[in-house]
């Protein structure tokens, strides 16, 4: 196993959230004063800048380096926007409200993302052909947010019931959503789906606690029965269906791969801490945590190793759920907007 370190200067914190098939990544950059830059790995790292305002962070780039994520505009709103591999940061709109947040994009340019509605309401969406933000409704309730896009141009996410409780969704192009169940628990959340429309997330169990999953074709695996301890959640799936995610274990984090049918649990040692993402290379990406701060890395292999820490960062291994539960705001003010790639 190697680890790359692509880490900031000094100070600053870094985390790289996804990685292409040539091996761009998008990442961000904290500085020391808590300001946070979207940056593309590109043999170097570019700064993506704003819209107006003092942040961004990424969420997500498809083959050809065009970089989705947030920033902030002049007036201080969060804004969705995309970046085309070479051009100027471009602002997706909302769905009639002030704000809206960049999840993922396809190879054909599509977004998915979040905003909110003139109601107040935040809402799933997905770019059209002009780039505008389309609303795929809910499950019934009141509130849903997209996490990831396949190539398809399908898409996943959390959606609120009538209850007020959350599911994962599916939706088809031109369909509408698909509830996606849970493990026998409450609630469920999905954070990426491949061009198979692999899905994976985590759910609760009868048992109350958090597995990771996996849905295919209308089942839904529980990767937590296999590993059989802890909390674990799934955050990203390859185009093979080789699944990573983290698991919680008391005050101690771990990392998973699920390849072929094997499930691997990394028991320990220096390596990554947030596991974000893997390409079809088998690539896997994320960020170490040394020195009291985050540094982006990558793991040249599909089992990753894992540090441990203490349960002050036990936030971030619950992204899946956090983020959807209580918005992304409260998730940003944890991390200081450092965000994991996973359902939002």
């Amino acid at each position: 196993m190697h680890e790359l370190t692509l880490g900031a200067r000094g100070k600053e914190a870094s985390i790289a959230v996804d990685i292409n098939a040539h091996g761009q990544m998008a990442g961000i950059i904290e500085e020391e004063d808590g300001r946070q830059r979207a940056i593309l790995y590109d043999r170097r790292p570019i700064e993506l800048g704003t819209l107006g305002g003092s942040d961004s962070y990424t969420r997500g780039l498809n083959a050809s380096g065009d970089v989705v994520g947030t920033a902030q505009n002049g007036a201080g709103y969060w804004r969705a926007f995309v970046v085309p591999h070479g051009e100027a940061m471009r602002d997706i709109g909302t769905l009639g409200g002030n704000s809206s947040y960049g999840a993922a994009i396809n190879n054909k340019g599509q977004v998915a993302g979040f905003a909110d509605t003139s109601d107040g309401y935040y809402r799933a969406f997905v770019s059209d052909a002009d780039g505008e933000p389309i609303d795929l409704g809910t499950l019934g309730g009141r509130i849903s947010y997209a996490a990831g896009i396949n190539n398809h141009g399908a898409v996943v996410g959390t959606a609120a019931l009538p209850d007020g409780y959350r599911h994962a969704f599916l939706t088809q192009p031109g369909g509408a959503m698909q509830d996606l169940g849970t493990l026998g628990g409450r609630s469920s959340s999905a954070s990426a789906v491949n061009d198979n429309n692999v899905v994976v997330g985590a759910s609760e169990t009868p048992g109350r606690r958090w597995h990771a999953f996996m849905w295919d074709k209308g089942r839904m695996v529980d990767l937590g029965a296999l590993i059989g301890y802890g909390d674990s959640f799934a955050t990203a799936v390859n185009q093979a269906g080789h699944v990573v995610g983290s698991i919680r274990i008391g005050d101690e984090r771990r990392s998973f791969v699920y390849r072929d049918g094997k499930m691997t649990v990394h028991p320990g040692g220096y390596g990554l801490y947030l596991v974000n993402a893997i390409n079809n290379q088998e690539l896997v990406i994320g960020a170490t945590y040394v020195g009291k701060k985050f540094t982006a890395s990558t793991m040249v292999s599909s089992q990753p190793a894992v540090v441990t820490h203490g349960a002050q960062d036990f936030m971030g291994a619950i992204a899946v759920v956090l983020i959807v539960a209580t918005g992304l705001m409260l998730y940003r003010r944890r991390y200081r907007g450092i965000a994991l790639r996973s359902a939002v």
